[in-house]
């Protein structure tokens, strides 16, 4: 039986992931038409599998299968291997683990799935050992298994194909048809409660988090859901698993106590031991979290995981031209051994804590403090996990709390500087449109809520990078990843929304119009590209994108918030700008679009809407976006030159989950200026009328189509918003977004 496939293809790939396998025996081929073609050429099936460059397991097994010249013998004789990494294809990712997760029961990476030549799947699983093991089959087995079954039951199989093929459209594609206009109503704000009292019940108590056993994830939707219900409802059980949670993630393993920033999760249920790796994803959405935790509280020790994290993120992350790279793998080289191990770059023992730092006090604090003992917690070493309150310490050791504080610091920058000396782990350096965008929303809130210029210019030089190398100016159109001057995939539903919120923050952050021209920009790409009308919903790849087996819809939230949720709540916010029929944007061909982003986005929630009452949980960033249609954005309009610093705090530092921060010039001029940018014929409703009055900042509020009278007093709108009104003024109420006043 000859070869179909002559030669591993995989050198030719910019995914550090695809790299990594490209010197394997195994005639890998990424996944494209020529690849796709020769399995349908030669009547072959595909052996997919999917992973990611800091997957644990995916190195387990390339090490153990893919390097092994015995199973690339069987793989290039029998089937069109294909590797994917799935922070490139998502789409594919979600079509295989949606099958797995159906089939088996659980999911996972390494992702194995056996296709036919037209892509539908017929048997799936995660890792497998080489020889069978503790219930496991062999890979070996598997793949002989597998190939009898091709060659002497084929009928079976693509029974089966078709089958499984069509659940994964009943789960990812269809939709009960979009309802028609005024026929059903979108969920309300009850559904927030709902998804905010399913936390509770699966909330850990005792250790903080989310399940009763390991492994533990960080879930920053649900933990914004919690500090958006006990906002609603004064509930304080909310708070108190918000601020458990949070506190839990802070002082466990999950976080890099020395370097700053999270790891991908915990492998126990009290927190003490990760996976090493750290994504860009987690840290950008868990810091949004500690964010509002810090304006919920008021606690300074959230604002610090913030800027420790952010700081982390642009010593670790950063390109030099300031876009975030996506990933540092958890393993890095033992300097014992010479081979890759998990956690290495991280873990100490009390001998080597003692020998960085010359006084023995400040040795003793730092274990005490972080738990380094000689038993340890990992492989006879010890990720710093904090353990003991400084007021403690103090007792102990007969110092004051001021002086064991310092000590900590001065103990931790010497074994930080000591750690840089070590074996780093690799780092994926390829830039993702998506998660750039959430990195970027959260840099851009970060300046506001904390008053840092330096993390405003953080997202701004992100967004340019971005804008600069994946937005095509002439088509409208975004790719999904940049790498060494290459760019490459058509940008999915995430890539649009994540980047559009981060734009749009930017612009919240800055007061500069190119930033909301980009946002709008991004906007109408998203109805032109993944609104369905016919259909009632958005989509996870584009209409003008490759055809899959199934076109999946992303509505829970997974490792990253559901980018369904995360658009409608930009389409919700956008429509403040683009919202009637004077001010539309034009689109390319000069047509004015006559889509209504409100309408959009309840309809994507009524159609929906039996989904999310079913699981709230599940689709906890749908669930912010549904209390977001009900509840109105609190609209902050700020008309002036520079944002008054009293303002920043009054409406940043505070929890306004919905607010919106409308920075508008000051003369007639300038606005026209910014309506020229925005292409737009009239001032859209935030900005109509709500100029400067007697040549000062001005601050207008509003709220659910009412509206404060202007003011420079910036304690008058917030009076105006708690309900006692404003001295010398009476409130008014509007007729509607046109007449604000």
């Amino acid at each position: 039986m000859s070869c179909p496939t002559e030669r591993n293809r995989l050198d030719e790939q910019e995914s550090p992931y695809l790299r990594q396998h490209a010197d394997n025996p195994v005639n890998w081929q990424p996944w494209d038409e020529q690849a796709l073609e020769t399995a349908r050429e030669h009547d072959r099936p595909i052996f997919l599998s999917i992973g990611y460059s800091a997957c644990h397991w995916c190195h387990v097994m390339e090490e153990e299968s893919f390097a092994d010249e015995a199973v690339a013998e069987v793989l290039n004789e029998n089937f069109v291997p294909i590797k994917v990494d799935r922070e490139e294809r998502p789409d594919v990712d979600s079509i295989y683990m949606t099958v797995c997760n159906l089939v088996t029961g659980r999911g996972g990476w390494p992702l194995s799935a056996w296709l036919t030549p037209e892509g539908k799947p017929f048997y799936v699983g995660t890792y497998f050992p080489t020889e069978a093991k503790r219930g496991q089959p062999g890979f070996l087995d598997v793949l002989e298994n597998i190939t009898n079954s091709w060659e002497n039951d084929r009928e079976e199989v693509e029974n089966r194909a078709d089958q499984w093929t069509e659940a994964a459209r009943d789960q990812l594609e269809e939709t009960p048809g979009a309802p028609s206009p005024g026929a059903a109503d979108p969920p309300s704000s009850d559904l927030l409660e709902r998804a905010a009292d399913a936390s509770l019940r699966s909330a850990d108590r005792q250790y903080g988090g989310f399940g009763s056993d390991g492994p533990k994830f960080p879930q920053p939707s649900r933990l914004q859901v919690l500090a958006r219900a006990y906002d609603r409802t004064g509930d304080e059980e909310y708070r108190q698993v918000l601020e458990e949670t949070l506190d839990a993630m802070a002082a466990g393993g999950l976080y890099d106590h020395v370097g700053g920033g999270f790891h991908r999760y915990c492998v126990d249920r009290d927190w003490t031991v990760p996976h090493f790796e750290k994504m860009l994803y987690d840290n950008a959405e868990i810091p949004r979290a500690f964010l509002a935790g810090y304006q919920l509280t008021g606690e300074e020790r959230y604002a610090e995981v913030v800027h420790e994290t952010l700081a982390f993120v642009d010593r670790e992350l950063t390109h030099e031209d300031g876009g975030f790279f996506s990933t540092l793998d958890a393993q890095s080289e033992d300097p014992e051994t010479g081979e890759r191990e998990e956690g290495t770059f991280y873990v100490w023992t009390p001998a080597e804590v003692h020998d960085v730092l010359a006084d023995e006090t400040d040795a003793d604090l730092f274990c005490a403090h972080y738990d380094i003992t000689a038993s340890g917690n990992f492989e006879g070493a010890n990720q710093p996990n904090r353990v003991r309150s400084i007021a403690d310490l103090a007792g102990e050791f007969d110092l004051a709390e001021h002086e064991v504080k310092q000590r900590l610091e001065d103990a931790r920058q010497q074994l930080f500087e000591t750690r840089e000396k070590r074996p780093r782990p690799n780092r994926d350096e390829k830039v993702l449109a998506g998660w750039n965008g959430l990195m970027i929303a959260t840099c851009a809130e970060a300046a506001l809520t904390l008053g840092e210029e330096r993390y405003a210019e953080m997202a701004v030089d992100a967004l340019e990078f971005v804008r600069d190398r994946l937005w095509d100016d002439e088509e409208g159109r975004l790719s999904r990843r940049y790498k060494g001057e290459d760019v490459a995939i058509e940008g999915y539903l995430e890539d649009y929304a994540f980047l559009a919120r981060g734009a749009l923050g930017c612009y919240e952050a800055t007061g500069e119009v190119d930033h909301l021209a980009f946002a709008l920009e991004l906007g109408r790409a998203i109805e032109e590209e993944f609104w369905d009308a016919d259909r009632g919903t958005l989509y996870f790849t584009p209409e003008s994108g490759e055809s899959l087996v199934t076109r999946p819809q992303e509505l829970g939230d997974q490792s990253t918030p559901s980018s369904a949720g995360v658009a409608v709540e930009i389409l919700l916010a956008l429509e403040k700008f683009a919202g009637s029929e004077g001010s539309k944007s034009p689109r390319g061909d000069g047509e004015v679009a006559d889509a209504d982003y409100e309408e959009i986005a309840a309809t994507v929630l009524s159609t929906h809407a039996n989904r999310l009452e079913a699981n709230s949980l599940q689709h906890a960033t749908l669930c912010l976006a549904a209390d977001h249609l009900e509840s109105g954005a609190l609209e902050v309009t700020v008309t002036a030159d520079e944002l008054p610093e009293e303002w920043r705090e009054a409406f940043a530092t505070q929890y306004f989950p919905d607010r919106l921060l409308a920075r508008r010039p000051t003369t007639d001029d300038d606005l026209e200026a910014w309506l020229d940018r925005l292409s737009l014929a009239a001032a859209p409703p935030i900005w109509a009328g709500r100029e400067a009055r007697d040549g000062e900042p001005t601050l207008y509020v509003c709220r659910d189509r009412t509206c404060s009278p202007p003011t420079h007093d910036v304690d008058d709108a917030l009076a105006w918003l708690e309900g006692g009104g404003m001295e010398d003024s009476d409130q008014e109420e509007s007729d509607g977004p046109e007449t604000p006043f």
